[in-house]
């Protein structure tokens, strides 16, 4: 270990000294809409005098090295802004930070523009990546006319839903532990609220999302399936505004504004966001719904989401920001559960105005606890108390990209809960993680690669782990791509779900836990951490500017998964056993963008299993085939009005057969218990063959219309009309075993939403 880490510092100053020998110089910058100072994204930025050009970022950056000494103009253009030019001088060793401010075109055109996505599809990697905007999450159809990312999440290639109550996403193979959501690089615990139509995040908040759904480099860690990665948009740095909404589901509120305005020359500003919103379901359901549930929909949530934004010269900025989010679900004489999350962070860039080098970096904390109360009255409890610390550096040079980076981490985590056998599981686990990175991107005449390293330390279990990991892109045409992504992942958190329950609400997480065993072997594992290793290729399609088509076949095969021993009948058994896992398909990918027309198309062959010492199973969430059509139309004389439909069907969920039932009586008084006349519980007798039955087929359709009425510039209201699960399909939520009766899920729901934004 100490070997490898003394290799990464020699590599990191070589690195570092090759720069400041070059005669050469750099020019970078930000391209900024000059009406409120937030990032244009895949701008097309050209250095005239030597035909050179880029696009910008996510953060609308770009950069441009080795440069010869003398004097350019920068050309930015984008669809829908009107260009701009800079005049600059470059000396030799010289660094220019320039900031390009471009103005919403007053000419609307009808004919699509080839994007920058295009250029920047030719010179990175980022297999199994999707990308996505506010705009795109819109387009989809809104549950209660409120359009969110936990829905177009579920239109992904390579996700299965598992419903429209108690809704978990399950990303190639991996259970939603695997997965890591992060919000402005903060680890977000429990994304989703009890109903399966809403995120904890607001969507005209959110500025770019990366779903990476395997194969993903070294910056990202402590997950071996899947990264939700969620960057949040500046408040308007030019004046005050925001939105008020309201439908059957929930309202909301959103400001924002500058507390030190935009300044044109600098690009330095300082702005505030802040967005709450609250469902009342709950309550409007029983006169809307009653048809539903006549006593009502029972879900109550609320988010509340801050933050401040400084921006300096040459694109130096800070953001310090807070959330909390609350979920309460109480289903009459089954269960009440609820879980509360809170935290802060703060993230930052510094651009050095002599140095080629760009430093970030983030902070945060939070807070998250989780209550489940059965009508059986077995409580459960768990909570999570953690912080995060991040540092890192990034080099840009001619087609290339250095990165890299280190990272802290702790957490406290806690688990009490009674299981079917009346054995009590009680765990307390503290746990550091130190981390550091390496990645490394080179785009040739036709060949990308990206390889990346990253080095994990478990304080806690006093375990290393050393991860490589690569990616590769080869162009054999403007149109045609190949690429190629692997590697291997670890984590140490658990989660607490147990498939087997019949609402499946409760979250609650672990760390290292002691007791782990090998159920084949009965014997204690020697390492605790869960591990696995990643395979994907693909090709990557273009039949025409605006169609795109892409084909990913994968494999993960998780080596090593640590879940809780549902066979527990004893204290002195082990309370956490291994098993293996294997998750492997074919995604394909169909996009139509056209003028007023969008279409997508999604198709997922899969299979996941488990083994878990006795026998290979289907897992609960082994859909098979999973097909999602969404498509959305703009039209009227001034593209005012959008229709917008969204299909879905998937093959049915494997479950475990019921052979018989028993009385099971707990012999609470020994020996001396009287079991001719006591009257024990009903106890299930499951068939040997784990999840051997398979749900019927799943297949909902969704419908909008919206009607945006413009008064000014910056005022509109916004009309939705929206139909969940337009035909009335019953899909199946749960079988109630004893009882013999089918639960499904929600039934048609028709709504209407308002929103105002000013």
């Amino acid at each position: 270990m100490q070997r490898k880490i003394q290799f990464l510092f020699v590599f990191f100053t070589l690195v570092f000294s090759s720069s400041l020998l070059a005669q050469t110089g750099s020019i970078r910058g930000f391209v900024l809409n000059k009406d409120g100072g937030s990032p244009i994204m895949f701008a097309t930025v050209t250095l005239l005098e030597t035909n050179q050009g880029t696009t910008t970022n996510e953060e609308g950056f770009f950069n441009f090295s080795n440069v010869e000494p003398g004097k350019y103009t920068l050309y930015a253009s984008y669809l829908g802004y009107d260009s701009t030019t800079a005049k600059i001088e470059i000396g030799q060793n010289g660094v220019i930070n320039q900031t390009l401010f471009m103005e919403e075109s007053a000419i609307k055109l009808d004919v699509v523009e080839i994007s920058g996505r295009k250029e920047e599809a030719k010179t990175e990697v980022k297999i199994s990546t999707i990308q996505l905007t506010s705009k795109q999450i819109k387009t989809l159809p809104g549950a209660g006319g409120e359009a969110d990312l936990a829905q177009y999440l579920q239109v992904l290639p390579g996700v299965v839903f598992t419903g429209d109550q108690s809704g978990q996403l399950y990303i190639r193979g991996g259970s939603p532990v695997q997965n890591k959501v992060l919000l402005d690089g903060m680890t977000i615990y429990n994304p989703f609220h009890s109903i399966g139509f809403f995120s904890v995040f607001e969507t005209e908040t959110i500025q770019n999302v990366e779903v990476l759904t395997g194969g993903f480099n070294a910056e990202y860690g402590g997950r071996t399936s899947a990264v939700i990665d969620i960057t949040t948009r500046d408040g308007n740095k030019s004046r005050f505004g925001g939105l008020v909404s309201a439908s059957p589901f929930q309202s909301k509120v959103l400001l924002e504004g500058p507390l030190k305005k935009l300044n044109p020359e600098t690009g330095g500003a300082i702005s505030y966001i802040l967005t709450a919103k609250t469902s009342y379901i709950d309550k409007t359901s029983p006169q809307l719904y009653s048809y539903a549930d006549t006593a009502g929909l029972p879900y109550n949530f609320t988010d509340i989401y801050g933050k401040v934004s400084f921006t300096g010269k040459n694109g130096n900025r800070l953001n310090v920001f807070g959330f909390n989010h609350v979920d309460n679900v109480k289903y009459e004489n089954i269960a009440d559960i609820g879980w509360n999350s809170i935290g802060a962070g703060l993230n930052f860039k510094i651009v050095p105005t002599s140095s080629e080098m760009i430093i970030g970096g983030h902070f945060a904390f939070s807070d998250y606890q989780a209550t489940f109360t059965e009508a059986s009255e077995r409580p459960r409890t768990s909570g999570i108390n953690s912080y995060e610390l991040g540092f890192d550096f990034t080099f840009y040079g001619d087609d290339s990209e250095i990165k890299y980076g280190i990272e802290v981490s702790g957490a406290t985590t806690s688990l009490q809960f009674v299981n079917p056998f009346n054995i009590t599981v009680e765990e307390q686990q503290n746990n550091t993680e130190l981390a550091g990175f390496l990645r490394y991107r080179k785009a040739y005449d036709r060949l990308v690669v990206e390889p990346s390293v990253r080095i994990q330390y478990y304080a806690s279990l006093s375990e290393p782990t050393f991860e490589p990991r690569l990616g590769i892109k080869y162009n054999f045409s403007d149109n045609f791509r190949f690429k190629f992504a692997g590697g291997f992942y670890s984590q140490n958190l658990i989660s607490t779900v147990n498939e087997r329950d019949i609402v499946n609400l409760f979250v609650g997480f672990l760390s290292t836990p002691d007791d782990v065993w090998r159920l084949n072997t009965q014997e204690k594992t020697t390492s605790k951490l869960q591990k696995a290793i990643h395979g994907v290729a693909g090709f990557e399609i273009d039949v025409r500017d605006y169609i795109q088509v892409n084909i990913e076949p994968y494999i993960k095969d998780y080596t090593q998964m640590i879940n809780l021993n549902r066979n527990k009948q004893d204290q002195d058994d082990a309370n956490f056993v291994t098993e293996e896992g294997l998750a492997k398909g074919i995604d394909l990918l169909v996009k139509y963008d056209r003028n007023n027309l969008f279409i997508w198309a999604a198709y997922s062959l899969g299979s996941v299993t488990r083994f878990d010492g006795d026998q290979t199973y289907p897992t609960n969430f082994d859909r098979r085939h999973n097909l999602n059509f969404l498509v959305s139309y703009t039209f009227g004389a001034d593209k005012s009005w959008e229709a917008s439909l969204r299909w879905n069907l998937g093959s049915g969920f494997p479950f475990t057969l019921t052979q018989g039932f028993y009385q099971d009586y707990s012999f609470h008084d020994g020996i001396t218990t009287d079991y001719v006349t006591d009257n024990g519980d009903l106890g299930i007798i499951y068939s040997e063959d784990r999840n051997s039955g398979r749900l019927p087929y799943y297949h909902r359709m969704d419908a909008s219309v919206k009607k945006k009425i413009k008064f000014s510039k910056y005022s509109d209201l916004e009309i939705v009309a929206s139909v969940t699960n337009v035909y009335n399909r019953e899909n199946i939520f749960y079988f109630d075993r004893i009882r013999y009766e089918r639960v499904n899920q929600l039934p048609i729901l028709p709504s209407m939403g308002i929103t105002f934004k000013f």
